[in-house]
């Protein structure tokens, strides 16, 4: 039996203060500290929804009373006034009173409870969701969630890269950038926006890490910015609009996990970005900054200039770089050298001297690498990097187990090489008649 939100049916029993007081084993729970004694706790919660004035809500008080001393220790038990806080009951969907929600191992997706309005079924109810958390847990299936620093009230640092827009910021970082930004425009009290929350916190992260920040994810309060909202037509929560410089913006239709998000903004990310540079290995800096900021960097070993001439050397380099244009969602770093500039490295990846051109891809953190072993062309290399991007192919690990040593060499110009000029040989001292007199 509910009263329903908005109906007088259950005024014959009004009461100005809440159910509960300081001395009961109820937890008073309001919008200040809900988040950090629920969402927060790792303990199973059950919460009451109620209204004071609501008879239904008066004749539960004392069987709640009773189980939650009952339960004391064991499984926390509170209660909202939410008629008070209606901001809290409309986040959980609360339409009439009393509702009660079980928060477990997940708590962005509280269970309703269905069971009857006695101590005694309310106990095992309780009892029964505690075993389930803790056998959960036994078979490590606790939810990724439960600690809740996701929610928006919290604060956390989980959030962190989820930029915060505001009717008055919002021209300012948006419509002026030259970035990519997808922004969600949530309600507080949505309860497909809380299912969001972390998903998109968690893509945050990962977005402006693997773009380095050129795709960035925000947040708008639809509520508080209406403006905004109504500028963009937003009718129902979440809604995600898709903002690029000199477009207009589209909506995000897509999948509402981490990696759906994540995959979209990479997509975004790869049709803006220029592709990766490729550059040629003339110092120890470059091989290692490019290395070391990189999932794998690919390191060609080009022919000497004199046997490939400026022309074959740019259809080498004109290769490798449509190949970067490719994979450049991949992130990948792309290098580049001379053979003999740097014989070092390549006998730490295998290459030693000999069959060029030659190509490897190398894994600083881990210190491995894969080599190329079909053609040198778009289509060897396409093959080569797509076993690399699935996680197929052989790797060995780095001679010496670190890079060698790398020789400072000048930048090539662009130009055709030179053989070395020879010194001249001054013979005007020398008697050329005599010289043949003698050999005869």
């Amino acid at each position: 039996f509910l009263c329903v939100l908005g109906t007088v049916s259950c005024t014959l029993f009004l009461a100005v203060n809440g159910l509960y007081s300081a001395s009961d084993d109820v937890i008073e729970l309001t919008p200040t500290n809900f988040n950090k004694e629920v969402i927060q706790s790792e303990s199973l919660w059950l919460v009451e929804f109620y209204a004071p004035w609501c008879g239904h809500c008066q004749r539960l008080t004392p069987e709640w009373k009773k189980a939650a001393t009952a339960l004391k220790g064991v499984v926390k038990v509170g209660a909202v006034d939410a008629d008070k806080h209606q901001s809290l009951g409309g986040q959980y969907g609360v339409r009439g009173f009393p509702t009660i929600k079980i928060f477990g191992a997940n708590k962005n997706k509280a269970e309703d409870y269905q069971g009857g309005r006695t101590s005694d079924a309310i106990v095992d109810a309780a009892l029964s969701a505690l075993r389930s958390l803790v056998k959960d847990r036994l078979s490590g299936r606790s939810s990724g969630y439960s600690s809740g620093k996701q929610s928006r009230e919290s604060g956390g640092a989980d959030k962190k890269d989820v930029i915060e827009l505001t009717d008055d910021n919002f021209d300012k970082n948006v419509i002026s950038s030259d970035d990519v930004w997808m922004v969600e425009f949530y309600a507080p009290w949505c309860g497909h926006c809380k299912n969001l929350e972390p998903e998109w916190a968690a893509a945050a992260t990962e977005v402006k890490e693997q773009t380095k920040g050129k795709v960035k994810l925000a947040a708008v309060d639809a509520t508080v910015n209406q403006m905004l909202a109504n500028r963009y037509g937003i009718r129902g929560f979440p809604t995600i609009k898709i903002f690029q410089k000199g477009e207009d913006p589209v909506d995000y239709d897509g999948g509402r996990t981490r990696s759906d998000i994540v995959a979209r903004a990479l997509d975004l990310f790869s049709d803006n970005a220029p592709p990766p540079e490729l550059l040629e290995i003339i110092n120890e800096d470059v091989l290692k900054s490019t290395c070391d900021a990189h999932q794998l960097c690919i390191i060609s070993v080009l022919p000497h200039i004199l046997d490939t001439g400026a022309s074959g050397r740019n259809s080498y380099l004109d290769v490798m770089l449509k190949m970067a244009e490719k994979y450049k969602k991949k992130m990948w770093g792309w290098l580049w050298t001379e053979a003999g500039a740097q014989s070092d490295l390549e006998s730490s990846l295998g290459i030693g001297g000999f069959g060029y051109p030659a190509m490897a891809a190398v894994n600083a953190r881990k210190m491995k690498f894969a080599l190329l072993k079909g053609s040198f062309s778009e289509q060897g290399i396409n093959e080569f990097l797509r076993e690399l991007s699935v996680g197929r192919g052989s790797t060995a690990p780095v001679g010496g187990g670190a890079f060698p040593k790398i020789h400072a060499v000048e930048p090539w110009d662009g130009k055709d090489g030179e053989l070395p000029v020879e010194d001249d040989i001054d013979l005007s001292d020398v008697d050329l008649d005599d010289w043949d007199k003698d050999e005869l």
